[in-house]
């Protein structure tokens, strides 16, 4: 009877994989492996501490073609360990600058990995659920 709502603009996909990702502004590793990948961003998991909305730079293999991933990226999310689903402390990273071709290539090769598990309830758009019950 409700209508789940989805405010991601791409699934993730369960990915454990080393990486580096460093502070623009000093240079320092600040994460080296992820938890899970996104074409539009990544979850890694915390060695230094940043602040929302701090920039990065981001650099993986995900596929087995050995091809580099450069991006620059942005703070979006910090997970502090305090739900007992998470798996430590944690970034979430939205991608701000990707050459076109290296999202591509990452959007196809993630379309064969499974996403993630759900950790909590689907959230509910009450709106399109009262939309539904008024049209029906």
């Amino acid at each position: 009877m409700f209508v789940s709502k989805n405010d991601r603009k791409s699934t993730r996909h369960h990915l454990r994989m080393d990486c580096q990702v460093i502070r623009e502004s000093d240079f320092k590793l600040v994460g080296h492996r992820t938890l899970d990948l996104s074409a539009e961003g990544m979850l890694v998991r915390k060695a230094s501490n940043v602040s929302i909305g701090e920039r990065l730079i981001v650099a993986f293999q995900a596929t087995p073609l050995g091809i580099w991933f450069d991006a620059e990226a942005e703070v979006t999310r910090l997970i502090h360990n305090r739900r007992p689903e998470d798996e430590g402390q944690a970034l979430g990273l939205r991608f701000v600058d990707m050459a076109s071709i290296s999202r591509l290539i990452l959007r196809g090769h993630l379309r064969r990995l499974p996403p993630p598990l759900p950790q909590r309830a689907k959230r509910i758009d009450y709106a399109a659920t009262i939309r539904n019950i008024a049209y029906s």
